[in-house]
């Protein structure tokens, strides 16, 4: 059974948290951010984004209350984007989308990106760069630890965009009209 939920899960800096926005205003539907819960976390403990994730290494419970949220909140709401690294996998009667970025245009954004000056300060790009291969090893590793599953196996996904050289709105075209096929052919 397909249900009004799009799940998008991708590279650090893909895009996201933008065109999350973007589709939650043309389609009407509420956004759910796990990152938003996990920043706010990181931010009360005084650490980065990148030392939090090797926290949660040692806090496997963290980790299941963080990812297992979205899912509790899905069960009573419909017309949902969830933006989460395991949203395919929590709720996988969704409308599942990978967002791929190059890591120098992941870099870049990131870089530029003043929400992320709490948990993601960095003096260089090269240092920024260094810290996203970091993270995204860090989760990976944790995810397959503790759930069996990768997140970066394409086959988990409905949809996957390269949002290197599209801006947001294309994306959300992309997503939106691939979404609607998607609905349609129950």
């Amino acid at each position: 059974m397909k249900r009004k939920i799009i799940t998008l899960a991708g590279d650090l800096a893909s895009g996201k948290g933008t065109v999350s926005a973007l589709l939650s205003k043309e389609l009407q539907y509420e956004i759910y951010k796990n990152g938003d819960y996990v920043r706010k976390l990181a931010k009360e403990k005084g650490l980065s984004i990148t030392s939090y994730n090797e926290y949660l290494k040692d806090h496997p419970e963290i980790d299941r209350e963080i990812e297992n949220s979205a899912a509790k909140y899905a069960e009573n709401h419909d017309k949902l984007i969830v933006d989460a690294r395991l949203g395919w996998y929590a709720i996988p009667d969704s409308f599942k989308v990978y967002m791929k970025v190059d890591i120098d245009t992941a870099v870049q954004r990131a870089f530029g990106d003043n929400n992320r000056k709490d948990t993601e300060s960095f003096e260089t790009k090269e240092e920024h760069k260094a810290d996203i291969i970091r993270r995204f090893k860090l989760e990976n590793e944790r995810f397959f630890q503790l759930y069996g599953v990768r997140k970066d196996d394409m086959s988990n996904y409905d949809l996957v965009v390269d949002t290197t050289k599209l801006t947001p709105e294309q994306v959300k075209d992309i997503i939106k009209n691939e979404y609607e096929k998607w609905l349609e052919n129950e």
